[in-house]
């Protein structure tokens, strides 16, 4: 591994993901202020970021052919997110978040999402998963992968991540809740990496007690994250604890674990799985802290992934590389979300914008 947090193979590494894809409508707390429309779900974001590091990044999800697939294909396509696996079409769904961020009377961050549209109060639109049979037809044009990432068991999904690890990829899953529970034990046992929100899944602490992952996560919010490890040469024997890089502003805390998943899979995945199997501890370490140096960096500004909008290439390498390196994250001076589609109405609305 590089000692360059930052450096990245040639040529670059492949990654294929499946889950939730959604667009994020960001908006302020307490008016009708203009929403940013960007691209976002936690495979989304997971992807975008890691194209955003250097890697060849390929969603598998289907869409709607509406308004909001269209500005979300947009907003990947500007981070150069491949999407030949991005299938659109009527019988498709394109999930929308509304985001709303904002302070309280004493300045503290906060953030809140919904599924209802602001306009006319209808649920919007929620996730499909691709179906088996159509990923069937996928895998013999879907690239050779260094990583495969998954957040939603399905039946489609596992028959990706089994694909992917055959072809020697890092398998990684992160759930966001327990769906059907035969699938999620079988994706956890799929997976090489299990990464979770205690905050989300440490109830269901018994549905993990036997996980064969060769690496768990379990992300602790401001307390850090702790995890246990099975690699021959970095076995934890029991969980060891790694404390957050801490903020001087957190002015949203949203997309924090997407960001560092994916520096996680960047230090950890390039090579795929065989050299995942050689990690070290110190190497865990050098990952881990890269992962939440990442995090620590996002949280100064407002949406998931709202510094790639702010700031060069250039500037957040040197920030990154500064949180790194002092063990915190300093106040960059942002104000707002800038970025993505810029909208005062509520178009992503398929009742509000009929097309």
């Amino acid at each position: 591994m590089s000692n360059d947090p930052f450096a990245i193979r040639n040529p670059p590494p492949c990654v294929v993901g499946t889950g939730l894809v959604a667009l994020d409508a960001v908006m302020p707390y307490g008016g009708a202020a203009p929403s940013h429309r960007l691209a976002g779900g936690t495979c989304g974001n997971v992807l975008t970021i890691l194209s955003y590091l250097g890697w060849e990044a390929f969603p598998v999800t289907r869409l709607k052919d509406d308004v909001a697939s269209r500005t979300l294909r947009e907003d990947l396509k500007r981070w150069s997110v491949r999407l030949e696996f991005v299938a659109v079409s009527p019988e498709g769904s394109t999930p929308v978040f509304v985001h709303r961020v904002g302070r309280t009377e004493d300045g503290a961050a906060i953030h809140s999402f919904t599924r209802r549209c602001p306009g006319c109060g209808s649920t919007l639109p929620g996730y499909k998963a691709p179906t088996a049979a159509a990923l069937e037809l996928l895998l013999p044009t879907i690239p050779k992968p260094e990583a495969f990432f998954f957040d939603r068991a399905s039946r489609g999904s596992l028959l990706l991540a089994k694909h992917c690890a055959a072809q020697g990829a890092l398998v990684m899953f992160e759930p966001s809740g327990l769906g059907e529970p035969h699938l999620f034990r079988e994706a956890v046992q799929a997976a090489h990496v299990l990464k979770y929100s205690h905050e989300r899944l440490g109830e269901v602490e018994e549905l993990l007690s036997d996980c064969a992952a060769l690496l768990q996560i379990e992300t602790l919010g401001k307390d850090g994250l702790r995890y246990r490890s099975r690699l021959h040469g970095a076995q934890s024997n029991g969980w060891r604890v790694l404390k957050a890089l801490p903020a001087e502003q957190i002015r949203d805390t949203s997309g924090a674990g997407d960001w560092c998943t994916a520096g996680i899979l960047h230090r950890l995945g390039q090579t795929g799985c065989a050299a995942f199997l050689a990690t070290t501890r110190d190497e865990f370490s050098e990952a881990f802290r890269f992962g939440q140096a990442l995090s620590a960096w996002n949280c100064g500004f407002e949406g998931a992934r709202g510094g790639m909008y702010q700031r060069t290439r250039r500037e957040f390498g040197k920030e990154v590389s500064a949180i790194v390196a002092n063990g915190r994250a300093e106040d960059q001076g942002q104000a707002r979300t800038e970025g993505g589609e810029v909208s005062p109405g509520y178009d992503f609305c398929s009742l509000c914008n009929p097309m």
